[in-house]
């Protein structure tokens, strides 16, 4: 015997098919929202592990920082000390050159020469003051370059000057005080044995 279905089956079918359609787009759409949260999660993951990591670059740089300005001080204060400890060298190996100088000038100066001003810049020497004669003045620049501790004498300016009725020569000369090689060498004109 034949069976015949009188039921409606394409409109079954099709309401199945429909189902499966819903069904489908709801799984999809439940896994594409699975699928972009794990992705912002993972994002955000990454966003928070570099500012965490920014943070600390920020807070080591800070620290680095006052490192090199506590560098940059210490360098500063070294360079003032070497300042310091350079002028202090200088003082010391120029001591005794004023010493040097007065000597030299009570031991080369010349009767008839009366001194009124004495001036030292750097290793130059200014000299100003009367003479009896222009010859005597000749003779205080010969003893200048026949001194071990002055050299180049240079007559700056004379002219005559009258004072309490004396005529007089009133000169202006510069000359350099030398550096020796030895520091330990008696003064010139002294023995260390003899007397």
């Amino acid at each position: 015997m034949i069976r015949i279905n009188l039921l409606p089956h394409r409109e079954e079918k099709r309401r199945t098919q429909q189902l499966q359609f819903i069904v489908l787009s709801v799984i999809s759409l439940v896994l594409g929202a699975v699928v972009v949260g794990l992705v912002h999660v993972a994002i955000s993951t990454r966003i928070s592990y570099q500012e965490r990591r920014n943070t600390y670059l920020n807070q080591e740089i800070t620290v680095l920082d006052k490192q090199i300005s506590e560098i940059k001080k210490l360098r500063e204060q070294t360079q003032a000390l070497l300042a310091r400890k350079n002028v202090v060298e200088d003082l010391q190996s120029t001591r005794s050159d004023v010493v040097h100088l007065l000597d030299q000038l009570l031991r080369i100066l010349p009767d008839g020469i009366y001194l009124k001003n004495v001036r030292q810049t750097g290793y130059v020497i200014s000299l100003n003051g009367y003479a009896q004669s222009n010859a005597r003045i000749s003779t205080l620049m010969r003893s200048i370059e026949d001194s071990p501790w002055l050299d180049t004498p240079t007559l700056i300016e004379i002219h005559a000057v009258g004072t309490g009725g004396a005529r007089l020569s009133e000169f202006s000369l510069t000359f350099n005080l030398t550096k020796t090689t030895s520091s330990a060498s008696p003064l010139p004109g002294k023995t260390s044995g003899k007397s």
